[in-house]
């Protein structure tokens, strides 16, 4: 439901924020500062998202958990969308994601109120008794009539 009255709320926002912005400043400057805004965010959400991707990467090679670089990035991307969608709240909130303070800000009160469970299976501590039978997977098969059918197949409804 809440959902709902964010989809309902936001272009209320917008609209109103175009008016107003509109009656100060008047039309041609206001569609200019959102393009000149669209612009400007890609560049940076470009340019930080490298920087995220790069972290991510030393992430994995040097074998530390990426969970926070991923959700930097998951945010610097929802800033680029916002980024990009016209209108002077969407800029705001996609400029303060950009904020690496604002984004940390984020991060913990998200982990806050998540509780994460992880499932292993397996052994991890298993070796095959003999290294050379590691490439061996035992199994049964069993031959199917493969001789050409007249008609449609058996997958085909009639």
């Amino acid at each position: 439901m809440w959902l709902f009255f964010l989809f309902l709320l936001v272009p209320l926002i917008e609209i109103a924020l175009f008016i107003q912005v509109g009656g100060w400043i008047g039309l041609w400057p206001t569609l200019g500062i959102v393009v000149a805004t669209a612009v400007a965010g890609t560049v940076l959400v470009r340019s930080q998202g490298s920087q995220a991707l790069q972290r991510l990467r030393r992430s994995f090679d040097e074998l530390r958990d990426p969970t926070d670089t991923l959700a930097h990035g998951a945010m610097i991307l929802f800033s680029g969308a916002l980024l990009l969608t016209p209108g002077f709240f969407t800029d705001a909130v996609g400029f303060a994601l950009l904020v690496p303070g604002v984004r940390n800000f984020l991060l913990r009160w998200l982990k806050q109120r998540v509780e994460i469970h992880t499932v292993s299976g397996g052994n991890p501590h298993w070796r095959p008794s003999n290294p050379m039978d590691s490439d061996i997977i035992e199994g049964e098969y069993e031959v199917k009539d493969t001789s050409p059918r007249n008609g449609p197949s058996g997958w085909t409804r009639h």
